[in-house]
Order: structure tokens, then sequence, then C-alpha cells
């Protein structure tokens, strides 16, 4: 059984207040998994809660077998969306993702490009310097996200997510994300969770993913 339970942690729905999630820190227990942090979408502020290992992180994996563009899945900060275009048009990862059930909740999906980076930058895994050229440039992260520094995000503080405990990313592997690249249809972005590099790479190549889902601030 996984760790965390529906009835866990501070809020358990789809919503939560402003100030339960302004006392959230990295890692706690919050609706079915765990805080990740804040997030602004096109209607209003999120928490971000990343699923846990146990359910919800699929082992190396192509984007998709196919490297046509995926029609409405490009965005910088809505996985969500992206998600339910990857469905549409038969990705087996978002199938997944959109089909887990974990700790009581059915709303989970792949993240997009700035939902991972927010994972990354307050749950890094490991104590390696951080890739430095540009990488963690985040504007729709709360607050905004900057390029990283060496020592800059650091290691995380939520002892269950830090390198190899129960919880953690893989610090030797990239994730997917739900976004694609503008440039190149057989392209889609990665996050490092090493050094936090980012990139696009091609969508045969197999990497892992972790599943998120989000709930509105109030």
């Amino acid at each position: 059984m996984n760790a965390v339970t529906q009835n866990e942690g501070i809020a358990v729905g789809s919503t939560i207040s402003q100030a339960d999630a302004n006392a959230l820190k990295a890692g706690d227990v919050v609706g079915g998994g765990f805080y990740a942090g804040q997030i602004r979408q096109a209607d209003g502020l999120y928490i971000l809660v990343v699923a846990p290992k146990d359910g919800g992180e699929h082992d190396d994996t192509p984007w998709h077998t196919s490297t046509q563009r995926v029609d409405d899945a490009r965005s910088f900060f809505d996985g969500k969306a992206n998600t339910a275009a990857m469905v549409r048009a038969g990705v087996a990862l978002a199938v997944w993702a959109s089909g887990l059930n974990v700790n009581g909740f059915n709303d989970w999906y792949l993240p997009a490009r700035d939902e991972l980076e927010i994972v990354y930058r307050n749950l890094k895994p490991t104590t390696e310097s951080n890739y430095v050229w540009r990488q963690g440039e985040n504007p729709s992260s709360v607050p905004a996200g900057y390029p990283y520094t060496e020592d800059s995000p650091a290691q995380t503080g939520a002892v269950a997510f830090q390198d190899e405990s129960a919880e953690a990313l893989a610090g030797e592997s990239y994730y997917w994300t739900s976004t694609q690249s503008e440039s190149f249809s057989r392209y889609a972005w990665g996050q490092g969770f090493g050094d936090g590099s980012q990139g696009d790479d091609r969508k045969s190549y197999e990497f892992r993913a972790r599943a998120v889902r989000r709930m509105k601030v109030q």
C-alpha cells in the first residue's frame, strides 16, 4: 500500500485554502501525494502535488512512437491540457498517467515543462552542482523561477525525496514532461534530476515519468 492515504495531510480534494497552501513545505503530504510548490494557471493559482513513487512513476519509456506533432500539447505550464491532448492522440504514456488511481484520486497527469521544473527546484534529490546555462527560468512558478546557480537549488530538505530514499526522483535519470518542442515535432521536453539540465529530446528516447495533480488555491 502507498505511504500516503486519501485522508492524510492538510487537504484531500481539488481545492485548498490560501492559508493552508502557504503553510506547506516541500515534501509535505497533501492531496494523495506530496507538495511540490505553487504554479499559476490561466484560471488562477494552484498547488502542485507529485504522486508517490509507488504507483505514480513510470519506468523508462518513449514519449511516443510517432514523430508527428500532437496538437494542443505544447503548453509550458498546463500539463493537464497537454495530457488530455496526448490521450486523444493515443499516446501510451499519457494514457498511463491519466488512468492512474492513486490514494483515491484519478486526476493525475504528466507535468508540463514548468511544472516539472518546480518539482526539481523544490525536491531535488542530489547534492550535485546545477547546470547553469539558463536552466530554471520559470515564469509560471510562484514565485517566478530564475536561472539556477551552481548551488541553488540545493538538495531538498525533504528526507523522503533525497537521493535513493523512498520517494526520490532518480538523480541519474531524465523525466519526460508533456510539453512538445515548438520547433521540431519529433522532440519533447525532459528534465534531468541530477543537475537540473533541461532540453528537448527525441520522443523515441526512453526516460522516466512521474505523475502530478493540482489543487486550486481559494
